[in-house]
């Protein structure tokens, strides 16, 4: 059957969309100029068949936008780490971005750094596991460290100024900063900008916008915007939508989505096998961020809590 719409397509795209005429030796076809969907033999038939290409433009445009929404990520947004390429946590709480290289990595490889317990007890100068690059002592070494990364485009220094910027209540720059990141692919810095939008932080509150920006950081692998937009769908009454958002994000490791699913479940929405699966996937993910080193990272800052809270 498919073999059959393949052929019907083949067809199409070898006559005008509006004439039905045949390309040829003496005839040249030419694509639209806003899609790869159709071809004209010439202008005016290209403007005959405007009206009605526009809707099926349209529906296209939304297929295709689709496409790229439900398609499982590799990994989440935060990737693996750069040190011992594991998968990282989604809590990152458990992580360390430093200011010299942007570099975000994990607790585990932190903790487990070669010179760490030979730095902090030898009074020697702690450096940067990824790049060696002496750590800041104190903030405005760090910020200065940050400004030569914006300076190069780094769009995770960008973000990071964003959320200060944010933090201080300079709303205005912290959304240029987010803004500027996002321009540059950083699904987090999407997000972000997404709040911006739905709260009218830094920036008039503009659910278009807010949208656009949510699915953009979905599409870059944030599960917490995926599970957003699954809520979203959920509350207009698009469970099967819904319901797809959070199974993938279940599979990323995403708590929350366990949870709505489990929800969308009692509700009948979810049948037993499509939960089952997707709780296995998620532990699956869940098991693939653990390490040794990451374990006795969490040992150690909670025998420092411990320490503190005494």
């Amino acid at each position: 059957m498919s073999s059959d719409n393949d052929e019907i397509d083949d067809a199409k795209m070898m006559s005008c969309a509006s004439c039905g005429i045949v390309e040829c030796d003496e005839i040249k076809l030419k694509n639209c100029t806003d899609c790869d969907l159709v071809r004209y033999c010439g202008d005016e038939c290209q403007e005959n068949h405007a009206i009605q290409h526009e809707e099926a433009y349209k529906n296209r445009a939304t297929e295709l936008r689709d496409e790229f929404l439900f398609r499982q990520p590799e990994s989440s947004y935060l990737g693996d780490c750069p040190i011992c390429m594991l998968p990282m946590q989604l809590d990152l709480s458990k992580a360390t971005v430093t200011a010299c290289c942007s570099k975000l990595f994990c607790n585990g490889c932190a903790h487990a750094h070669a010179n760490y317990l030979r730095e902090g007890e030898g009074g020697f100068k702690y450096t940067c596991p990824f790049c060696r690059e002496v750590s800041p002592t104190t903030k405005e070494e760090s910020d200065k460290q940050r400004m030569k990364r914006i300076e190069a485009n780094d769009p995770v220094a960008m973000r990071q100024e964003g959320i200060d910027q944010g933090k201080k209540g300079d709303y205005i720059s912290a959304f240029e900063y987010c803004s500027k990141a996002a321009e540059l692919g950083d699904a987090k810095a999407h997000y972000r900008v997404a709040l911006m939008y739905w709260k009218g932080c830094g920036v008039e509150k503009d659910r278009g916008k807010e949208m656009y920006h949510t699915e953009e950081a979905t599409i870059g692998g944030h599960p917490s915007a995926r599970c957003y937009l699954g809520c979203v769908e959920w509350n207009n009454d698009n469970t099967e939508r819904a319901v797809k958002h959070w199974i993938i994000a279940a599979t990323q490791g995403h708590d929350d989505s366990i949870d709505l699913l489990m929800n969308a479940f009692k509700k009948g929405m979810v049948s037993k096998e499509d939960l089952a699966a997707a709780l296995r996937a998620h532990q699956a993910a869940v098991d693939a961020t653990k390490s040794p080193q990451r374990e006795a990272a969490e040992e150690y800052c909670r025998s420092l809590a411990s320490v503190v809270g005494t």
